[in-house]
């Protein structure tokens, strides 16, 4: 199936490593061209230059710190002035800090509010001028399951996230029908966060991250965790010309692991 994303430009923000480096390399296979931001600027650039090597592709890569709102607005004010619009916007963050509810400080509920969701508030109201000038402007936000089933020690993530979801629903009402808005929701992705939240999980139970993985994989019908490309395959589909009748939709990617309706 041809997308249609040839020369059309995509935007990823968290860019340089797990499900945003997925999703920045899937668009590129499709001939997309780029902008990117991670915090690190070594590491943006890293992924930059490897997609310009493997893929031809035309890459902007900034580093840009979701927490502040000035690097928001400068990452996108270049990106929209470097190719005049943005077609595909993929909003994406790294994961707030694990913990249960009596664990975690006003602090760490702010630092999460500013990455998680305030993030997303900002780069879509700096994104939106650029969607405007295309003429099939689409948005995929990274959610998680959690917003249907939540997660166990992962609090700020089953929180925030959910609102995520509830600004993706508004949008869909309040920006349609320019403008179209889905999410996308990860299950058990084979990530550094989550194999890292599989080593803090062994460590409480006094246990294994191999242990504690087939545990997770024991309430995952296909039986086993999921690869970022898997994931980053769907996103880049509902941010194409070809989901062009896909708005206000959460899609899981999860392997069948929430079977709630």
């Amino acid at each position: 199936m041809d997308l249609g994303l040839k020369g059309r430009v995509a935007v990823v923000t968290a860019a340089s490593q797990g499900l945003g480096r997925a999703v920045a390399t899937a668009f590129a296979a499709e001939g997309a061209r780029l902008a990117i931001s991670s915090r690190s600027e070594a590491a943006v650039g890293e992924l930059a230059r490897k997609l310009e090597r493997e893929y031809g592709a035309e890459v902007l890569a900034m580093a840009c710190d979701l927490r502040d709102a000035a690097a928001i607005e400068r990452f996108f004010r270049a990106a929209g002035e470097r190719y005049g619009r943005i077609d595909a916007l993929f909003t994406n963050a790294g994961g707030p800090q694990p913990g249960g509810f009596d664990e975690l400080s006003d602090a760490d509920w702010q630092a999460a509010f500013e990455l998680n969701l305030l993030s997303v508030v900002r780069s879509l109201r700096a994104a939106r001028p650029w969607l405007e000038k295309s003429d099939a402007p689409a948005v995929v936000n990274d959610v998680s399951t959690s917003v249907k089933q939540p997660i166990e020690g992962l609090t700020l993530s089953n929180v925030l996230r959910a609102g995520v979801v509830t600004l993706t629903k508004s949008l869909s009402l309040e920006w349609a029908p320019r403008i179209r808005v889905n999410a996308i929701a990860p299950g058990r992705i084979a990530t550094e966060r989550v194999a890292q939240l599989d080593r803090d999980r062994a460590v409480r139970l006094g246990s294994t991250p191999e242990a504690v993985a087939a545990e997770h994989i024991r309430n995952i019908p296909l039986g086993r965790y999921g690869q970022p490309e898997e994931l980053a395959r769907v996103a880049v589909f509902l941010a194409s010309p070809a989901a062009s009748y896909v708005n206000g939709q959460f899609v899981f990617v999860d392997g069948g692991l929430v079977h709630a309706l």
